[in-house]
Order: structure tokens, then C-alpha cells, then sequence
């Protein structure tokens, strides 16, 4: 497989410098890409360099992968408009530690001379003293290269200002290059095109420092069609950790994408081959409203980042949401999911004791849950049949009781055909 031609035709290639081609071409080549731990968890937003790093080793190369323990103390001012908050080295060495499990479902970890690595910069970092940085790095790069740097000239101009702490940002990640092809032959960098500044800054400070050649690949930042920014939701960011976004949310975030951003994104973010993703893209003009494209898509990734599991949850509870589920499918849910589904539906709490015995449904909903303002309204729509508990019709005559409750606490009420409640029994 050819890695630049696989990232070419799926429109994964924002900048790449001279001769880069050809150093993949002629030997197995280490390359890596830096993420920041500033969180215990990488977003959907990170979801392309990791892509650039599944073809780069399915294309036969070494992917490294560095956690900036020491670069996040700092803060990169690449696309940010102020300073962000530094973290202590425990939490930094902990979120590694998630991002790694993350990682581990998109690379392989064991595979030879192929295996991805994980490195820290803060390992080679922590024990480096200004005056000893000052000698061997900052003497090589001149104040007037790093000014001009788009993210530095930036946040000069926008009033904002820039610490001494960022500005020299660019001359720690540098190093790192610098670090990482004299002690790990790394001879490439890739990322998102807003870190073109800083990987040619470890570029020009190899070629200054130790004579040496190496290179740079980056991938275009994600856009949504309609100009709206990529992987965020009116909650914030698409995590790939399901406690903080549920397969559920991560499964529906993918389901909704517009047809010409799914017909991106499939490319993007999936490994479909052409041939796959060309039939797909004429099964989907035929018949948009079935919506092939996005619940392809949807599959793909749910599955690769949470698991199959977690997709036919996913899938069963958006049946669910929209009539066609069942009290069987209903039951199968785990309970993170089944919250998530239902976030932002009424919900009330009854104490276990009054389920200790069955009541009556007329009971359930007025008096204990007060689904219903009176008990005339509830039985007149339970004799019209517009009751569920569970997904199952109910009739006037229906005990609630211990054998309702969906994993041991909850109980679903739908009024008609889209207002459901949930109970919670404590």
C-alpha cells in the first residue's frame, strides 16, 4: 500500500515538504504525531491525525505516538485565542495512560518492528535546565523565524498578547523532532495543518543542530459543509471515552451528518476502500432517505471506537426513541445507555416500598409519578389506547410492580406516540 496515495484520494493531505514521498517510498520510516493530555480523553476532532496513523502503518511504517507531558505545562498558541490552565505531571501521566487505551483500538501496539510506540516528551524534558535549553536549542533558531509564525503573529495581533511561556512553545515541540531523530530515527512529523509552523521549526532546527534531513505531512482540518466547526454539539466536544460521550450520542452524532459531509467524513474516517466507499456513494443516490451513507459511517466508527456491543445498543435504541423497539430490546439496554437515549425526558423518583406490592396504573400515574395532572385524563387516554409501560400497551386493569423495572430501577412511560417519562425507583 502506498501511504500517500491512500491519504491523496482520500483528501488527507494539506501540506507535505519536498522529497517526502520518496523517503516513504524507499525504507521503512518512524513518524509521529504529538497529542496533547491536557484531557483524559481525545475527541472526535483528533479522529484524522489518528486515521493518518492507522494508513501509515497498514502502509508498512513505524507510528510513533507522543503525549506532550511537557509541551501540555505550556500550552500550544496554534488556534487558541488565550492561555489555557497548566496541569501537574500526576494528572498528565494519567490521562496518557487513557489516551493510550483509546489508541490501542485503532493501532497495533504488538506487531513487531511495525508497532506503535508511545513516548512522553516530559521524559526528555523534565530534567533539561534553561541555560543547558538556551545553549542547544534556542541558539539556533532566530527571534525573526519565530515571529513569523502564523500562530505567534496571530495573537500578537489580536490584542490578546502572547506569554514568553507560548512563544517559545514552538522551540520545545522542535525539540522534540530534534529529540526523537537523534535518539529514535524518527524522520517524520505529521498532524493537522495548524501545527505546519511548529513541525517545520523541529525541521529547520535538525537540518541547523545536527546536519540532518527530515520531513513534514499534514492533514487538512475538519470542516462541516454548512461552515459549522467539526465534533462539537450543543454539550461540547465528541469524545471517544464513553463517559463522556455515550455510544449512543457518539452513534447519532455520525447518523445526523449532513448527505455531502458523510460522503467526506466516510473517506475520512473510515477504512472502506474506494471501490467500497464508490458503491456505497450510488446506493445512497438512489434512495437518500434510507440513508446509507451516514449509517455506514455510523457503524464504522462506533464500532471501532466503542465496540460491536455497543453499536447494536446504539442501533436498538434509536429504535427505540423513534416506535419501533420492543420491551425485549428495551430490557437488553445497559443503563448508560438507556439514560442517554432518554436525557432530557421528564423524570420523576418514587420510592421502592410503594412497588413492594403492585398498584394499580391509574395509581402509578397520578398520584405516585404525577404523569398525569388527575386520574380522569389518565384513564381516558389508557382507554384509548395511547399508554405504554415499557413499550407495551397497557389497559386500566394493569398492576405496576417489581417486574417493571428495566435494570432493577427505572421504569418508561410513553403518553401517545413521542412524550415519554422516566421513573426512577430509589
Amino acid at each position: 500500500m502506498n501511504f500517500i496515495e491512500e491519504l491523496r484520494w482520500r483528501g488527507m493531505i494539506h501540506d507535505m515538504t519536498p522529497g517526502t514521498e520518496e523517503q516513504l517510498m524507499r525504507e521503512m520510516t518512524r513518524g509521529y504525531i504529538g497529542y496533547d493530555p491536557s484531557s483524559d480523553s481525545l475527541h472526535i476532532g483528533n479522529l484524522a491525525t489518528i486515521m493518518m496513523l492507522v494508513h501509515f502503518q497498514r502502509a508498512g511504517h513505524k507510528p510513533i505516538i507522543l503525549i506532550g507531558g511537557a509541551t501540555g505545562m505550556i500550552g500550544d498558541p496554534s488556534g487558541k485565542s488565550e492561555e489555557r490552565a497548566l496541569l501537574d505531571e500526576n494528572t498528565l501521566r494519567y490521562n496518557q495512560r487513557c489516551i493510550q487505551k483509546q489508541l490501542e483500538k485503532f493501532l497495533d501496539f504488538d506487531c513487531g518492528e511495525h508497532s506503535t510506540e508511545m513516548v512522553n516528551n516530559y521524559d526528555w524534558t523534565s530534567g533539561f535546565g534553561f541555560l543547558e535549553f538556551l545553549r542547544e536549542v534556542g541558539k539556533h533558531i532566530t527571534v525573526n523565524y519565530m515571529v513569523a509564525k502564523d500562530s505567534v503573529k496571530n495573537r500578537m495581533e489580536s490584542g490578546s498578547g502572547i506569554s514568553f511561556t507560548e512563544f517559545s512553545y514552538q522551540l520545545v515541540q522542535g525539540y522534540d523532532f530534534c529529540w526523537l531523530y537523534e535518539h529514535n530515527q524518527v524522520k517524520l512529523q505529521m498532524g493537522g495543518s495548524d501545527q505546519w509552523g511548529n513541525i517545520l521549526t523541529g525541521i529547520e532546527l535538525i537540518r541547523r543542530k545536527l546536519g540532518g534531513e527530515a520531513f513534514a505531512l499534514t492533514c487538512p482540518l475538519i470542516t462541516k459543509a454548512d461552515g459549522g466547526k467539526f465534533g462539537k454539539t450543543e454539550e461540547g466536544n465528541v469524545w471517544l471515552d464513553p463517559a463522556k460521550t455515550s455510544p449512543y450520542k457518539f452513534y447519532q452524532f455520525w447518523l445526523n451528518t449532513s448527505d455531502e459531509d458523510a460522503a467526506t467524513y466516510i473517506k475520512k474516517f473510515t477504512l472502506y476502500t474506494r471501490e467500497e466507499i464508490d458503491l456505497l456513494v450510488k446506493e445512497h443516490q438512489k434512495a437518500k432517505h434510507h440513508r446509507i451513507l451516514q449509517k455506514s459511517l455510523a457503524k464504522d466508527i462506533t464500532v471501532r471506537v466503542h465496540s460491536e456491543a455497543d453499536y447494536l445498543a446504539a442501533l436498538e435504541a434509536s429504535e427505540i426513541l423513534f416506535g419501533k423497539g420492543t420491551t425485549e430490546t428495551l430490557s437488553k439496554l445497559p443503563v448508560y445507555t438507556l439514560l442517554s437515549v432518554f436525557e432530557g425526558v421528564p423524570q420523576s423518583e418514587l420510592a421502592r416500598s410503594e412497588l413492594a406490592k403492585t398498584v394499580s396504573i391509574v395509581d402509578f400515574l397520578t398520584d405516585l409519578t404525577g404523569i398525569f395532572p388527575s386520574k380522569g385524563e389518565a384513564r381516558r387516554m389508557l382507554k384509548d389506547n395511547g399508554v405504554s409501560i415499557n413499550k407495551h400497551k397497557v389497559a386500566e386493569d394493569y398492576m405496576v410492580g417489581p417486574n417493571d423495572l428495566l435494570q432493577e430501577t427505572y421504569i418508561l412511560v410513553q403518553k401517545g406516540k413521542k412524550n415519554y417519562s422516566l421513573v426512577k425507583v430509589v
